[in-house]
């Protein structure tokens, strides 16, 4: 029988987020045996496996189509496929896992600021040297893509296996290119990150396969598992605001909608005067200012869990992408 499958770290704070943000969209990740069991089951998604993974393996996976879904950071999407965008969709971006892939030089390389000044250093190494500088990174492929749009062309990559940023002061390279999240390993090891130089702000993602199989089965199933984390994530930026009015009209909701960007999903004042609107977080309070003014006798407040609403803008944009 075929199943969705979903691709989900298999260890440290990655796996420990991934599972948090399923858990918000009402949604358990279940290993049967432990947490070393390699595979789990989704029990409020029908037909929907789980495999753990490294982080690394799931780009591979998503790739290859293998797994439908994965959790991985963007720079190994793109790190792994070039093509990046014609191979997988990038369905939302989590939250977590924050980092950026940057070029980064010797802090004593003091005229070197912007990746212009690093092609007139690679030229005037060459020229002197009679060698290219060397790049040592982990990200050959995002590298590559990079110095190209900056013309830069004198150099050559070291392929680094172990900690990437001691390069330079190992004499095993010139300048590196990176992850980094704050910038304090790179300036504990005497290195800076050229002004322009960042390659790309990565954190994790939900990641679709667009080479995976998509039957029946596996659509019904990722749109079960879409709608619920789309209806967070409605959720978790939206206010509700419930009122009630001894008269109230369509005036008076739209004005609401005007001013504070409100929503009446489920229309105007009932007959016993109840009003329920939608709203941003940032203009809750100013909406229940007004309707206390126009004569609500009680304003209610509340963060619902969940909204689910007909179209589900996740789900469409893999389908168009899915045919």
């Amino acid at each position: 029988m075929s199943a969705l499958i979903i691709g989900v770290p298999s260890k440290g704070r990655l796996q420990e987020n991934a599972h948090a943000f399923f858990k918000r969209a009402g949604i358990s990740l279940v290993q049967p045996r432990g947490g070393r069991d390699y595979r789990g089951t989704v029990p409020e998604i029908e037909d929907a496996e789980v495999v753990y993974l490294s982080a690394a393996e799931i780009a591979g996976n998503l790739s290859q189509g293998t797994i439908h879904f994965g959790v991985t950071g963007e720079d190994l999407v793109r790190e792994t496929m070039p093509d990046a965008d014609a191979r997988v969709l990038m369905i939302d971006g989590l939250g977590f896992g924050f980092a950026n892939v940057v070029v980064a030089v010797p802090q004593a390389w003091i005229d070197v600021r912007s990746m212009q000044d690093l092609d007139d250093v690679a030229t005037a190494f060459h020229a002197k040297r009679g060698k290219r500088m060397r790049v040592a990174t982990k990200y050959v492929n995002l590298t590559r893509s990079f110095f190209a749009q900056h013309g830069i062309a004198d150099y050559r990559i070291v392929e680094s296996a172990g900690a990437t940023e001691g390069a330079p002061a190992t004499g095993t390279a010139e300048l590196i290119v990176d992850i980094t999240t704050t910038g304090s390993t790179l300036a504990a090891n005497g290195l800076k990150v050229v002004d322009d130089g960042v390659i790309l702000r990565s954190q994790a993602n939900l990641v679709a396969s667009l080479g995976a199989n998509w039957g029946q089965r596996e659509r019904a199933s990722a749109r079960a598992l879409l709608d619920r984390i789309a209806a967070e994530r409605v959720a978790r930026t939206t206010r509700e605001v419930r009122s009630r009015f001894k008269t109230a009209d369509a005036e008076l909701v739209a004005e609401a909608k005007g001013r504070f960007r409100a929503i009446a999903p489920l229309g105007g004042p009932t007959s016993s005067g109840m009003l329920t609107l939608l709203c941003p977080p940032e203009t809750v309070h100013e909406l229940a200012i007004f309707l206390r003014q126009r004569g609500a006798e009680t304003v209610m407040v509340a963060a619902p869990e969940y909204i689910f609403e007909r179209e589900n803008p996740l789900y469409e944009a893999l389908i168009s992408k899915i045919g």
